[in-house]
């Protein structure tokens, strides 16, 4: 299984409209690609920005390349990110995952 993590900021008054439209674009195309086993967004006030991390989870690097392209390591953007990211990583992490104590039915696949 992959790990992808992507990390960008905002204004804190631009937080909740940039979680909704998170939500609306990327993390819905990161469900609807095969191979995707979940996503997890994470929020944290830093300085005077809030911090979004979004980590998903894939079972392979060959279905991060369905999502992201031939070039996974690149960030996909989406309109309208522009208006709202203040900060944003062009590069995105991805790691093996080795190993992990989840509850099953987060890993469960979502068409059984």
């Amino acid at each position: 299984m992959i790990l992808r993590r992507w990390r960008g900021a905002v204004r804190p008054e631009d937080a909740e409209a940039y979680l909704a439209h998170q939500s609306s674009t990327g993390v819905r195309d990161y469900r609807a690609t095969p191979g995707n086993r979940g996503v997890v967004v994470l929020r944290r006030a830093v300085g005077d920005l809030v911090e979004v991390v979004t980590l998903s989870l894939w079972e392979s690097m060959d279905d991060v390349r369905r999502f992201a392209g031939e070039e996974p390591e690149v960030a996909v953007f989406y309109a309208g990110d522009d208006d709202l990211l203040v900060e944003k990583d062009l590069h995105v992490d991805h790691y093996d995952v080795v190993d992990t104590d989840l509850d099953p039915l987060l890993l469960s696949d979502p068409a059984s």
